[in-house]
């Protein structure tokens, strides 16, 4: 939509610009609990474990590190009870497939009984933070009622529907204040060693959430490029810098270009790794003015944080003297891993600001969430950047004749997880994973941290292809 918007020139309305921010932030929430709590914190937290825990020092441990009332004792007790009967049972659910036991764990019995008993009430409040999409967008995670121009939940902006956003969007960052970020402090404590392991050294943020209509000046996580760790020299970034490589991926062979140039030519034939070929990946190779860049959480805080932002610098200077930890320990699976929970705490507060002139633009009269527009004559390209919980997403759209002529987008896990480029320059997960240490090869418990802790979705980053007639799919709206 920003890249159509872009290339017709339409100014969406100022409410269409703070639901989209609520949509978003919602969306961020979401995810990023989602991601902690059940994608990555048993790569942290043993849950056979936490059988060996003392429920009343794990109910004591609860009181100290965090500040929700969720039960005493008898409350970690039934937890623990719970997870006996999967064990004994032999059926694990879903925390089959893991590595329990690996000498890479180490919580204690009770904390990691706590955060199991955690575990399982976050899948209780992600789903009803999966609510608040529902509110004004329809459903979650792909919103209805976006469209080119605004939003179209006009009749939305009702005070029971606006007071129902609130009190789901409370109910969260409540969660994410007395538990999320206690037990993201209480897990780093254990592993500060991660602070040194699983680093990258660039890093791309597009910046995102608009305040007013004037872009990148208003985004409240703001838009630059850090490269080689360097925090006081932080540039803009300029999506004239952006190019996608093939050399090392199934497609076919072509310069570098720029998205607006850009092809997805697959290879022919049908591709296999093979160890002495030069390509290895479905995913091309971004890169920023030829550097690889990480993109994501820890990208987007450390941008804001050289920035001096006022809400975001705090929180993270705050959460390293806690843990004893120096602002460098940030550049690791640790630091993406904390940089996650950071922002979603910060981003949090912000949306009941986006709440109140949502309320007072209607209270006065405001309604307007849609501005009409036209297709321009001739030629016309326009560019949506933004960032997504994963990281950096950049759309890119050619228009002639009222049709779309071209469209490329380079998504955060194409970024991330994309293979070499033509000068043999790593991405950022290739990087990261240099140098990990491994206890144990068959069991790969730490590798599978770091790559957790960048939230991979190769779905996101592949074009779609048929595995059996290996076609582009065309598709014609009539």
């Amino acid at each position: 939509m920003r890249a159509v918007e872009d290339a017709v020139k339409v100014k969406i309305p100022d409410n269409a610009r703070i639901i989209r921010n609520l949509l978003h932030g919602a969306q961020f929430q979401h995810d990023h609990l989602v991601h902690f709590y059940h994608l990555h914190a048993l790569d942290w937290v043993d849950v056979v474990s936490a059988l060996k825990a003392d429920p009343k020092a794990t109910a004591a441990l609860a009181d100290n590190v965090s500040n929700a009332q969720m039960g005493g004792a008898v409350y970690f007790k039934s937890v623990q009870e719970r997870l006996r009967t999967f064990v004994e049972s032999g059926q694990l659910g879903p925390f089959a497939n893991a590595y329990w036991g690996h000498p890479a764990y180490k919580l204690p019995p009770e904390a990691n009984l706590m955060a199991a008993a955690h575990y399982v009430e976050a899948l209780r409040i992600q789903a009803r933070a999966a609510r608040l999409h529902a509110i004004f967008g329809a459903k979650n995670p792909h919103l209805q009622s976006l469209v080119v121009g605004g939003v179209t939940c006009v009749a939305d902006l009702t005070p029971d529907r606006i007071a129902e956003f609130l009190y789901i969007w409370k109910e969260t960052q409540n969660f994410i204040e007395n538990v999320y970020i206690p037990d993201l402090v209480a897990v780093a404590s254990f592993y500060k060693d991660w602070g040194a392991i699983g680093g990258t050294q660039n890093f791309l943020a597009w910046g995102d959430f608009p305040e007013t209509a004037s872009e990148p000046e208003s985004l409240y996580m703001p838009r630059g490029v850090i490269k080689k760790r360097d925090l006081a020299n932080t540039a803009m970034a300029m999506q004239e810098g952006v190019t996608e490589h093939v050399k090392r991926s199934w497609y076919t062979d072509g310069p570098p270009k720029h998205p607006y140039k850009g092809e997805t030519k697959p290879l022919q034939e049908n591709p296999t790794y093979k160890p002495d070929d030069g390509k290895y990946s479905w995913l091309k190779a971004p890169r920023y003015e030829n550097e690889s860049c990480e993109v994501g959480p820890l990208a987007r805080v450390l941008v804001a944080y050289a920035k001096g932002h006022a809400d975001l610098k705090p929180v993270v200077d705050q959460t390293c003297q806690k843990l004893g930890i120096p602002v460098t320990a940030l550049f690791s699976t640790l630091g993406r891993t904390a940089a996650r929970g950071l922002e979603t705490l910060t981003i949090g507060k912000a949306m009941e600001g986006w709440i109140m002139q949502l309320v007072e633009n209607v209270k006065n009269g405001d309604t307007k969430t849609y501005q009409a527009w036209d297709w321009p004559a001739g030629e016309a390209i326009g560019l949506g950047l933004n960032d997504v919980p994963r990281g950096a997403l950049g759309h890119w759209v050619r228009i002639e004749d009222k049709k779309i002529k071209n469209y490329q987008y380079v998504v955060p896990s194409t970024w991330n997880l994309g293979p070499r480029c033509e000068n043999n320059k790593m991405g950022p997960v290739e990087e990261a994973l240099i140098g990990t240490p491994v206890a144990d090869p068959k069991q790969p418990l730490e590798v599978l941290r770091t790559v957790h802790s960048f939230d991979p979705c190769i779905a996101c980053g592949v074009h779609v292809i048929d595995p059996d007639s290996n076609q582009v799919y065309t598709v014609k709206a009539l």
